[in-house]
């Protein structure tokens, strides 16, 4: 009989979360534009309305490069519609390609004073050019609120540092972020400017205010605040900070590498070398606020702009890239992760990342032989065999995916409460591979960390069920189970299923009925429920439900039980 589960594959690296506190692409990427859709053959022709037409069709298809192909054409056959001037300008700067967004920024700007995605690539390219003096006049108009209320006080204060102004004249520019919760991103970027002018002490207890007031440090700050440790001959304090964060985060690669380089001796440099890479930082931190808050498009530009300003910014790579993949521009997010300097501590994580994505775009082969190779490249972490054991499992590769599986806990050692998950994984390929007892010792394993976890009370309970042995306990796990998951459609049919096998066939189609309208399209909770009508004499009615069953496209060996029913009803009991 076929168990029901339902098992999330986790993003690889859960890595965004831990860049910078929620409080607070450059034009020259080498993108591969490979499609990374399916559908129609897109063709614009020579029309205005043929062509507009086949960029926004591109557009809703994902395809971004077809749809700036379109739009740009559009723009030559009508180049004075404010809307398509908008629209192409968003689309460029979204693709990152900035220096030919400009231009229509500013077309934007002059028909929109208060738009502030044109105001503001129009100020990026002038810091990246080196006119600082007209990205002041520019900030000095940008209309306040919004996320001027933040960018203004930043790029103002950078752009004070790139003039040689002094430390209290530039921080002055970040006073307004003193105010609306925003405190931790004024003293984040003090630290940072203090640290740019050498005022090394200083920017040490800054960054400690910044951790104060934020109520915790984030991976952005161990960074920056122990490659300042490193460089001020302050080794033993940036060995604790890493060794901290490594405690609390140990499939962190960018502690492991910041130790690694620790323990060699290998000399470090300042991660901020310029006022550019100062704004920089300065857009990755908006931008990871905004991809967190779902505001995925602005995210998407303002981690573009931030590229232009600085193109090897790998922590703002793994935010692009993160971003990309959210928004299934799969092939995009993988040319993004795998542009990440190899010599780089993200370049592992981000190629994890990249390893998942070949499996959602049908490359599975390509996908299992990347992950094999991770775990080959860094033989003492387990995360890129869960990953192939994941992988493996959502292939209904059972057997395979329990030795990946076994591979990750050989690196684990003894397994801790948050390794349930992972117990519980292998459970269900070894339940699937016909390794039950040590299923069984997997379940129970998770269970003594995770004692009301409904998922694996119900696989566990169901498959005992399944088997005839600890009837009463079992029911009673997904009893619990039920009440902690009561609109799951496939634990109430584990229920029901629990009553059927203990000869409660009223209360068994009670619970299959409520299973099957929660969850009316899956033919196992059908099959079931037809077993439960035929045994109350609901024989018509059992026939309908194997019937519709069916027609939900079962696995082979549930299709040849369902037919064998459909001709000669369940046996007499």
């Amino acid at each position: 009989m076929i168990r029901h589960c339902r098992f999330s594959r986790p993003l690889a690296v859960a890595l965004l979360a831990l860049l910078l506190p929620a409080a607070c692409a450059s034009d020259n990427l080498d993108l591969d534009h490979t499609k990374d859709i399916s559908g129609p053959t897109i063709t614009g022709g020579a029309s205005l309305s043929g062509n507009f037409l086949s960029g926004r069709h591109a557009q809703a298809v994902r395809d971004m490069p077809e749809a700036v192909k379109f739009l740009t054409k559009s723009i030559e056959l009508s180049p004075d519609l404010p809307d398509l001037v908008r629209r192409t300008f968003v689309l460029l700067a979204s693709e990152g390609r900035i220096a030919e967004a400009v231009p229509l920024a500013r077309r934007v700007a002059e028909k929109n004073a208060v738009s502030p995605i044109a105001s503001l690539t129009i100020i990026v390219d002038d810091f990246n050019n080196g006119r600082f003096e007209e990205a002041v006049k520019a900030i000095e108009v940008l209309p306040g609120g919004g996320l001027n209320g933040f960018m203004a006080p930043l790029l103002a204060a950078w752009s004070s540092v790139s003039q040689g102004q002094t430390v209290a004249q530039a921080t002055a520019y970040l006073e307004p972020l003193l105010q609306d919760g925003s405190k931790p991103l004024y003293y984040l970027h003090k630290a940072m400017i203090e640290d740019f002018k050498g005022q090394h002490e200083e920017a040490v207890k800054t960054y400690q205010d910044e951790i104060k007031e934020q109520g915790g440090v984030s991976l952005r700050v161990i960074q920056l605040l122990g490659n300042l440790f490193r460089r001020m001959g302050e080794d033993a304090k940036a060995e604790l900070l890493f060794r901290n964060f490594s405690k609390t985060n140990p499939s962190s690669p960018i502690a492991r590498h910041a130790l690694k380089e620790l323990e060699s001796g290998t000399p470090v440099k300042p991660l901020i070398s310029s006022a550019k890479e100062g704004a920089a930082e300065g857009f990755f931190g908006i931008a990871t606020t905004l991809s967190q808050q779902n505001a995925s498009e602005t995210a998407l530009i303002f981690a573009r702009l931030g590229l232009h300003l600085r193109p090897d910014f790998p922590v703002m790579q793994i935010l692009l890239g993160n971003i990309l993949q959210m928004d299934d521009q799969l092939m995009s997010a993988n040319a993004v992760y795998n542009a990440i300097d190899r010599a780089s501590p993200y370049s592992w994580p981000a190629r994890l990342r990249a390893a998942e994505n070949l499996d959602d775009l049908d490359r599975t082969q390509e996908a299992i032989d990347a992950l094999n190779a991770l775990a080959d490249e860094e033989p003492t972490l387990a995360d890129p065999l869960t990953r192939l054991g994941d992988t493996l499992r959502a292939h209904k590769r059972f057997e395979e995916a329990a030795l990946a599986y076994d591979r990750a806990f050989e690196r684990i050692g003894t397994p801790e409460r948050h390794h349930w998950s992972l117990l519980y994984a292998r459970g269900i390929v070894l339940e699937r591979s016909k390794q039950w007892d040590r299923a069984e010792a997997d379940f129970l394993k998770a269970l003594e960390f995770e004692p009301d976890q409904p998922f694996v009370l119900n696989y566990l309970g169901y498959s005992w069920v399944d088997q005839g042995k600890n009837l009463d306990k079992a029911k009673d796990m997904i009893r619990r189970a039920v009440d902690l998951r009561p609109s799951d459609g496939y634990i109430i049919d584990s229920l029901g299923w629990a009553h059927f096998r203990l000869g409660e066939f009223a209360d068994s189609v009670k619970e299959m009925e409520r299973a099957v309208e929660l969850t009316p399209e899956d033919p196992v909770l059908n099959d079931h429920l037809g077993d439960a009508y035929w045994r109350v004499g609901r024989k018509t009615e059992a026939r309908f439900q194997w019937q519709k069953a069916l027609t939900l496209n079962p696995d082979d060996d549930l299709r040849v039980q369902v037919e064998a029913k459909q001709i000669n009803g369940l046996p007499d009991l």
